[in-house]
């Protein structure tokens, strides 16, 4: 397994739309083993394969502690079946968005509809943090990042503060 690098905000490429996967075979299962590498490197719980340059419609979650057996998820071609009405907060933040975080309303539940790892279809009921993290991730495939609920002006600071983040790292010398 290889830890990748994640692309950060304000990349534009994580501003695409990534396209499904055709057949499930070997260098796919190698992309997601790669991604849960570099997410749990990261560390995070959730990452979509565009946040490493992959434009293709596959994400890996793990939810689980730093203590815990690990649990990591694979989602290949997900497609959200429904939506609960309820929708709950979480303070999301996001391994393209370094060090910010922000409070974002998303639906409670929700059926996905995806290949596994082998794949075979599958289709899972999420609530609470899970459906959250999934949407977030969904979101990723369709170029949207979790800044973009907010309002014109968090927004454009956070992206101020990543450009100038992002500058000062390309200035090192060596």
């Amino acid at each position: 397994m290889t830890i990748r690098n994640i692309l950060t905000e304000p990349d534009p490429f994580l501003r695409q739309k990534s396209t499904n996967v055709e057949d499930v075979n070997d260098e796919i299962r190698v992309l997601m083993n790669d991604m849960l590498e570099t997410m749990y490197n990261a560390p995070g719980i959730g990452l979509a394969a565009i946040q490493i340059g992959v434009p293709k419609k596959v994400i890996v979650i793990d939810l689980s502690r730093d203590n815990e057996k690990r649990t990591p998820l694979h989602f290949i071609n997900p497609q959200i079946i429904t939506n609960s009405k309820n929708e709950v907060s979480y303070e999301e933040g996001c391994l393209s968005v370094p060090g910010q975080f922000a409070e974002i309303n998303r639906p409670n539940k929700c059926k996905v509809k995806y290949l596994d790892y082998y794949g075979q279809e599958k289709i899972m009921e999420a609530e609470g943090l899970l459906a959250t993290c999934i949407q977030h991730e969904m979101d990723h495939l369709e170029g949207i990042l979790f800044i973009d609920y907010l309002s014109k002006l968090k927004k454009s600071m956070i992206v101020k503060k990543l450009s100038k983040h992002k500058k000062s790292l390309e200035r090192i010398v060596v």
